[in-house]
């Protein structure tokens, strides 16, 4: 992912526009962002006369979607569901119970959101306790296992392909978003249960082997080096905020992967400026499905989405608020949301999972 501008200094105007993007809009029209590379390209600002999700109907494959997860039901106590995929990332659906054997990703990075319930992972480097609004990175290759506290479990895991890194902060500092001392490592402490015998199933091109070894595989007794197991919650990061002007979703991006990005959407005032714009403004998608799961709270910018739900809108199509979220982000004076966003910049597939718990009518709920 290019994470550089490459805009030229002073862009090129023609007809009715507002001077400054996303503040003072002419009257009567609907902004719409035409950007590459997902926000930090070369971009144009159109300003329409209707939305462009004001259609009437959609033929064909290409339409935004909308899924439950909640209505998805993981068997055993670890068989993550993958709902959504590409040949850089996967995202699962995950409710574990206590396990009894280790597990390894051969295939990539995992990375987890705990959307909800607790309890302690047990890893190679290991143990840290985590509980809900914890993301948990777990490098390629460790050994690992879930231990959940008692109720109910829900996870969401995004398995990439490549190397999960934290994107440059730029003119920022390096403190901002989330300051890396916020960030935890594993403790080691003796293996918690005797040695048996213990299996290690271990996933490599989606096929799983199963090791076997007559005593506790995470018998680590010291490590040093600058690759662990590391979490950090949402309520030790902070969001970049301007009460003057609609920030774009990529300033709130959290880690990058090999060709996508994750962003995380945490509760922030809104824009204090009259004409400034409150909600995201209409876009395309030129270069990046974009995927969006909710945890907590209210989304503004749509109706009709609850916690445990994930929407997807595919590259190609343009998407944006919903007709009701410009005049009721007015009413307030702040967000209450938590929500993660995955962007793709290869087109991602859903998975006969997903089809199962798809919100069929989310395509019409722009009218």
């Amino acid at each position: 992912m290019k994470l550089t501008n490459e805009s030229s200094l002073f862009p090129l105007r023609k007809g009715r526009v507002t001077r400054q993007a996303h503040v003072d809009l002419p009257e009567g029209t609907f902004e719409e962002e035409f950007a590459r590379q997902g926000f930090f390209g070369r971009t144009s600002h159109l300003y329409r006369t209707h939305p462009v999700t004001a259609w009437t109907r959609i033929e064909g494959p290409l339409r935004p979607r909308s899924y439950d997860l909640n209505r998805l039901e993981p068997g055993g106590p670890f068989e993550p569901v993958c709902f959504l995929r590409n040949e850089d990332v996967a995202l699962h659906w995950v409710a574990p119970s206590a396990m009894d054997f280790f597990y390894r990703n051969a295939d990539g990075d995992d990375v987890y959101f705990i959307h909800a319930g607790a309890g302690r992972l047990e890893t190679t480097f290991g143990v840290l306790d985590y509980a809900r609004g914890d993301y948990l990175v777990l490098p390629r290759g460790t050994t690992y296992r879930f231990l959940p506290s008692a109720g109910p479990q829900a996870y969401l895991l995004i398995e990439s392909a490549g190397e999960i890194t934290i994107p440059d902060r730029n003119q920022l500092g390096p403190n901002a978003i989330f300051d890396p001392a916020m960030i935890d490592t594993p403790d080691l402490e003796p293996p918690a249960e005797p040695d048996r015998e213990w299996a290690v199933h271990i996933k490599r091109r989606n096929a799983i082997t199963r090791v076997y070894y007559p005593f506790n595989p995470n018998d680590v007794v010291g490590w040093k080096g600058d690759l662990t197991v590391w979490r950090i919650n949402v309520k030790d990061i902070r969001p970049v905020v301007s009460p003057r002007y609609h920030l774009p979703p990529s300033a709130h991006s959290t880690f990058l992967g090999r060709n996508f990005v994750i962003c995380t959407f945490l509760p922030r005032p809104f824009e204090e400026e009259p004409g400034a714009m409150r909600v995201p403004f209409y876009h395309a998608n030129i270069d990046y499905d974009e995927v969006l799961f909710y945890s907590d709270g209210h989304f503004f910018s749509r109706e009709g989405i609850g916690p445990g739900m994930v929407t997807w809108h595919p590259q190609g199509i343009h998407h944006g608020p919903h007709p009701k979220a410009i005049p009721a982000s007015r009413l307030k004076d702040r967000t209450d949301e938590v929500a993660v966003m995955v962007d793709a910049f290869h087109p991602l597939e859903a998975t006969p999972a997903a089809a199962a718990v798809e919100n069929e009518a989310y395509w019409s709920s722009w009218k």
